[in-house]
């Protein structure tokens, strides 16, 4: 691929964006880090020499016009999406350029479906929302685990990790997704989401080994639940967290995640195992890895240089496994993943 395209990263200097960032200047792609705290940007710049900042809201549209301008491609880094998932992608749309987002909101990235694929498809364009940790990476481990499968009947997605110390952008992503469903917890039964008030409930998961069997709570619903079933014909589709993780998450005093290497990442680890059951039979695909804001880097930019580079399947709104060859994608990134596939 020819090097030298410009991707704005709108969020630039939030904890994943730099991470973004860093990813798209080793990728050869030169970028452009956007966001409405001129201090930040300012700061963002100065631990990355040259890199073109531009100053910009969502309230601003004429802002995010300028943030957009001479862009290949725009990755939205800065939550809670429901507030920027919106304006952003409309401002891509104007500029004619994709869209990619790190959105683990599942209200939010539904939301991205609904009101937009008539519009990107009508363009020719392609929107790809949850193209990160939660949303992206278990839906290709989904769709590389159906195979030749055109359909099954559940699909399960449990997450091991290690610990979860959240950054502020988590937080504050989960507290809107919380208010938006009054406190209610929501589940993907019957074909549809569904919103509850069940107690959350602990269940053991058979992970792989060297991990094992863990406590997990059981439907702790990431946005798996809005990408696997955008494009697989599954009905049910439940996501898993190990306990140890979710009660980091919730702890009072969580705190952020803490560097430990040149790259910036943390030495939390993970295990993604996804399992999907077709009549008695079951299929499997595991992922290992090292810190989940870290990995969402070469997720979203290996997508920007698929779409770029017309290794598509398909335009509009779409997921991760609709839109690229799942499999492909997932060997692409052996750098920063080891995947098995069983069954």
């Amino acid at each position: 691929m020819e090097t030298g395209l410009t991707v704005a990263v709108f969020g630039g200097y939030g904890h994943t964006g730099r991470f973004v960032v860093a990813e798209l200047l080793d990728r050869g792609f030169v970028p452009v880090a956007a966001g409405r705290d001129a201090d930040k940007l300012r700061t963002l710049a100065e631990t990355f020499p040259g890199l073109d900042v531009r100053p910009s809201s969502v309230d601003d549209p004429a802002s995010l016009d300028r943030a957009l301008a001479g862009a290949a491609a725009v990755i939205n880094c800065a939550g809670p999406f429901a507030v920027t998932g919106a304006p952003v992608i409309e401002a891509a749309l104007r500029a004619g350029i994709p869209y990619v987002d790190v959105a683990a909101e599942i209200e939010a990235n539904a939301d991205t479906f609904e009101r937009f694929a008539d519009r990107a498809r009508a363009a020719g364009t392609v929107i790809l929302p949850a193209m990160a940790f939660y949303g992206g990476l278990g839906d290709l481990l989904a769709t590389t685990a159906m195979g030749d499968w055109t359909k099954a009947d559940e699909a399960h997605v449990a997450y091991g990790l290690s610990s979860w110390h959240p950054t502020a952008g988590t937080l504050a992503a989960g507290k809107v997704s919380r208010e938006r469903r009054g406190g209610r917890h929501v589940r993907y039964t019957g074909g549809r989401l569904e919103y509850h008030d069940d107690a959350f409930a602990v269940v053991p998961w058979p992970f792989p080994e060297p991990m094992g069997t863990r406590p997990v709570i059981g439907e702790f619903t990431m946005a798996d639940v809005v990408t696997v079933p955008s494009h697989l014909d599954v009905p049910e589709v439940r996501t898993y967290m190990a306990v140890d993780a979710a009660q980091d998450l919730s702890a009072p005093d969580a705190p952020a995640p803490t560097a430990v290497d040149e790259r910036g990442r943390s030495a939390q680890t993970f295990l993604v195992d996804v399992v999907v059951r077709s009549g008695g039979a079951e299929r499997r695909a595991v992922a290992t890895g090292r810190d989940i804001y870290a990995v969402s880097a070469p997720l979203a930019v290996e997508a920007v240089h698929r779409v770029l580079t017309g290794r598509t399947r398909t335009t509009g709104v779409a997921s991760a496994g609709a839109l690229f060859d799942a499999p492909d994608f997932l060997r692409s990134l052996s750098a920063h993943l080891t995947v098995e596939v069983r069954g």
